[in-house]
């Protein structure tokens, strides 16, 4: 009872003060009904009658309240606040403690708010892997973009050009790395700030039990108060409404309220299936950053850095050896690493060659070369017999134009790469300009035998069958 009223003493000279700034009629009217429910040393908790009173405080009167609270409770103190449920009255202070609780460990079982009665914000588990740093992330031409924009979500996140950023690129290129890293780096320079990190199968998973009771209205309203919102796997939505929706109300919150979104896929945005229009609409409105596949000095890169990490001396042959003939593919990179490593100690080998050739004979498939789309524009333009600059200009000739979508039909075939990715590489067309090209060789394929033999022969080149 005496921390009670000590804390209420405290709370009546910050109105006292705040009276001062304010005028009479504010005072009455925002101030006069708010009352202090606890307070532990860092957190003033402070009982509002409703959301609104919530909203206008945060938006026109934290600059007048935050330094009068900082001067008596102390500068660390952070101001939470609680609303009372709709559905029941507001919690009796005089005989109702706020109820305690602690942070879950799995996303799958975060408490919603109304378990809490009257309280607004709760401190939960970030569900960031503290191994995903920008400190030990590779940065490549492959990834330069995406690590760029990330950095600068942390710095001012919610308050950027990049909301929300959308990173995408097939799976293993490091994806989740990148937004787990950004999670962590919001965390060091924004501490106050809530940051979640999420899979959609597990957001799926978690809207569902809402759904089976009856808590739709708690789930949305939960994520609604995260200030750093990162969703992994967005492509899961496929088919999903019911999620499609909840998401659509939480999107529409967070971005309103300047808070930051953060979402990897395996697509661009254009070339989701079954998702709502308006969700596609606003995952362009940020930035759509692509992860491509490591280039060779890239992944030299990542084998010196991992192999360090592991502690083992690996000669440079051997780093070129894996660069060149290691799929380009992170997770993979990173697999075939280890195992060499693991064999090298256990049977007290020296890491060579002709040792890296027997474990990766059976442990990764090896490739002669990595296909890419240069890879395929410069056959095509040494087969057709067409300059460079010449494929890359403006020019519409009939012979230009039909090299064009073979490299295209050929890329698409034969690389992971998007197709907005493939029509930037090729002239700066859209998507949809490559589906047209794609449909346009297949069916010149299907109608013309001597088209479709030197379809035949440009493919054994670009794969290195010749």
């Amino acid at each position: 009872m005496a921390q009670m009223e000590r804390y209420t003493e405290v709370w009546q000279d910050c109105l006292d003060r705040l009276r001062l700034t304010i005028t009479e009629e504010e005072f009455v009217k925002w101030f006069q009904p708010i009352r202090p429910i606890g307070f532990d040393g860092a957190n003033l908790q402070l009982r509002v009658p409703n959301e609104s009173f919530m909203v206008s405080i945060e938006r026109r009167y934290l600059q007048h309240l935050k330094p009068i609270v900082s001067e008596l409770y102390g500068a660390e103190t952070q101001i939470h606040y609680a609303v009372p449920r709709r559905s029941q009255p507001a919690v009796d202070t005089s005989s109702s403690a706020v109820p305690h609780f602690t942070a879950p460990t799995d996303t799958a079982n975060i408490k919603n708010p109304f378990v809490i009665p009257g309280l607004r914000r709760i401190m939960y588990d970030p569900q960031l892997n503290p191994n995903y740093t920008f400190d030990n992330h590779i940065e490549g031409e492959c990834n330069r973009l995406a690590r760029s924009a990330g950095m600068a979500v942390a710095v001012t996140p919610g308050n950027n050009a990049f909301n929300p950023l959308y990173i995408y690129g097939d799976s293993g290129l490091g994806k989740t790395h990148i937004v787990q890293a950004i999670g962590q780096e919001v965390r060091q320079r924004h501490p106050e700030l809530q940051v979640l990190y999420v899979s959609m199968n597990k957001f799926q998973a978690q809207f569902q039990t809402a759904y089976k009771n009856g808590e739709i209205t708690d789930f949305i309203h939960f994520y609604q108060m995260v200030d750093v919102l990162i969703i992994d796997d967005i492509q899961e939505l496929t088919g999903k409404t019911g999620t499609q929706n909840a998401f659509f109300n939480i999107f529409n919150h967070l971005q309103l309220a300047g808070k930051q979104l953060i979402l990897t896929s395996d697509k661009p945005p254009v070339e989701l299936k079954d998702i709502e229009q308006r969700l596609l609409t606003r995952f362009k409105w940020g930035l759509s950053a692509y992860l491509s596949v490591p280039d060779y000095e890239t992944k030299v890169k990542i084998i010196r850095a991992k192999a360090q990490r592991h502690g083992a001396n690996i000669p440079e042959e051997v780093v070129a050896y894996l660069a060149e003939n290691i799929s380009a593919n992170v997770r993979e990179i990173e697999g075939a690493l280890s195992s060499l490593i693991a064999n090298a100690s256990f049977l007290g080998r020296k890491i060579t060659i002709s040792l890296a050739k027997d474990i990766l004979k059976v442990y990764v498939k090896l490739t002669q070369r990595e296909i890419t789309i240069d890879h395929i524009v410069k056959t095509v333009c040494d087969y057709y017999n067409i300059e460079l600059d010449t494929f890359n200009s403006a020019k519409r000739t009939r012979d230009v134009a039909q090299a064009r979508q073979v490299a295209m039909y050929l890329a698409k075939q034969h690389t992971k790469a998007p197709l907005t990715v493939i029509g930037s590489s090729i002239g700066g067309r859209n998507h949809a300009t490559v589906l047209h090209s794609c449909k346009a060789v297949a069916d010149m394929i299907d109608t013309d035998k001597q088209f479709k033999g030197q379809i035949d022969e440009i493919e054994r080149i670009v794969l290195g069958k010749n």
